[in-house]
């Protein structure tokens, strides 16, 4: 008999596009008291997650022309308490674990049964609650890391922390910098948190995560029929952030097209719905965030330099986590409990702490997060060790920069580590390297990342 805690009701979404699927998974799930919704493609996914507050998320790994690898980081950066299964065929385990890489917590594989599903399900519930004793709905590790972003040791992220309590009661426009996986999202919600605002909605989109049509629905709304799809109306998140705080993240790789329509929005906060002529008015304050060197996207022509003064009134740089390695083990250790607790996991053997501390930590507090949860989820017996990470007991080559009195190989293999560690895909990976992802496979092979 499952326990009482097992029967509480979840909010799941389940994304397929194969209709059996969503049928078979919404009976199951309906049948043990959940709510589910039903969604045929990424592009829905996202709509339906800016409307509802989901705990659990089924994802296929197939959705049709896309991936459902892609939509994981995209869903974590819209909800990121939504626990993401995904659904994969008896040969694509290896697809699978490169999901909670990214993020998932667990795998379904096909053909599944409703007791099978019955014990994944319940697996996340069990997660959820253990988020909630830890720190509220945004979950424990969200908390953990807010905690020791406020308690770091380091003075530049000391100064960093002092200069977001100065602005936070204020209205003004906050551009947060640094690289991926800092923790820019984090001090955003500080921000929030800590300002008059704190009472009303936090949003956050994720600029680079849609096309530049549904990222303008996403943001300022749209009313049916307005384009093929709008089948009913979308409030957009400026309305629903109403008296709150709207966090655009990633900021640099905002469409062409839509800035000078966030532009008038800083200036004015005036705006329109897609489809719609009448003009709105909203009081939202925006906190926009990025990786991306500015200055240069505005020397190339890719960014507005009207924008970029509108959004930068007060500037906040975070370091990375390399630069601050006096926190590293006091965030492993809190990730460690709140990963482990349910299995049993309790510390770190002494190769392990080793490893962590000689790895250069390209993707910073993210991809601490990451390799800390994939171990636990490997991890046989009550401490993790060495071998249970991605970069083994060896921990990865100490960094070096382009000049160094290194191998030229050298350079090129931390190039690949940090393109790797901070992109959303191998696809995306690929790109930027310019490589095809079987040439970017070999180096990963080649360099054991």
């Amino acid at each position: 008999m499952p326990n009482e805690a097992d029967q509480t009701a979840l909010n799941i979404l389940i994304v397929d596009d194969e209709a059996n699927i969503r049928r078979t998974l919404t009976i199951a799930l309906e049948a043990d008291g959940h709510h589910a919704v039903a969604i045929g493609n990424a592009a829905d996914a996202l709509s339906e997650v800016a409307r509802i507050s989901f705990d659990l998320a089924f994802v296929d790994l197939r959705l049709g022309a896309t991936l459902g690898l892609d939509l994981i980081p995209k869903l974590a950066a819209s909800s990121p308490w939504t626990k993401v299964v995904v659904i994969t065929a008896y040969g694509s385990i290896e697809s699978a674990v490169e999901a909670m890489k990214r993020g998932a917590s667990d795998y379904l594989t096909k053909p599944f049964t409703p007791a099978q599903v019955a014990q994944v399900t319940q697996r996340a519930m069990r997660m959820r609650a253990v988020e909630r004793e830890m720190g509220g709905s945004a979950g424990g590790v969200e908390q953990s890391e807010h905690d020791l972003l406020m308690e770091s040791g380091s003075a530049v992220m000391q100064q960093a922390i002092m200069v977001a309590r100065r602005v936070a009661a204020s209205d003004a426009a906050v551009l947060i910098r640094g690289e991926s996986g800092t923790g820019k999202g984090v001090l955003a919600r500080a921000i929030h948190a800590w300002s008059p605002r704190a009472g009303k909605p936090f949003s956050v989109v994720s600029c680079p995560s849609l096309s530049p049509q549904l990222l303008e629905s996403e943001l300022f709304g749209h009313v049916k029929g307005a384009f093929t799809g709008a089948v009913r109306d979308n409030p957009g998140r400026i309305a629903s952030s109403e008296g709150g705080t709207l966090f655009l993240d990633e900021i640099g790789d905002l469409p062409s097209e839509m800035q000078p329509k966030l532009l008038r929005f800083l200036q004015d906060k005036k705006y329109e719905r897609v489809g719609e002529a009448a003009e709105r008015q909203a009081n939202v304050r925006v906190i926009t965030a990025t990786n991306v060197d500015l200055e240069a996207a505005v020397r190339d022509g890719r960014f507005r330099e009207d924008l970029m003064y509108r959004i930068n009134v007060v500037q906040i740089d975070v370091p990375p986590l390399r630069e601050r390695l006096g926190d590293l083990m006091p965030l492993a250790e809190r990730m460690l409990v709140f990963f482990g607790r349910s299995r049993g996991v309790v510390g770190f053997s002494d190769d392990a702490v080793e490893a962590l501390r000689g790895y250069g930590w390209p993707g910073n507090i993210r991809e601490l997060r990451n390799v800390i949860e994939r171990a636990v989820i490997l991890c046989r017996g009550d401490r993790v060790t060495a071998d249970l990470f991605p970069f083994g007991a060896a921990g990865a080559p100490p960094e070096a920069r382009v000049g160094d009195p290194v191998p030229i190989e050298r350079i090129k293999e931390l190039h690949v580590r940090r393109v790797l560690a901070t992109s959303k895909s191998l696809e995306e990976a690929a790109k930027t390297l310019g490589i095809d992802v079987a040439t970017l496979w070999r180096l990963r092979k080649k360099h054991g990342i």
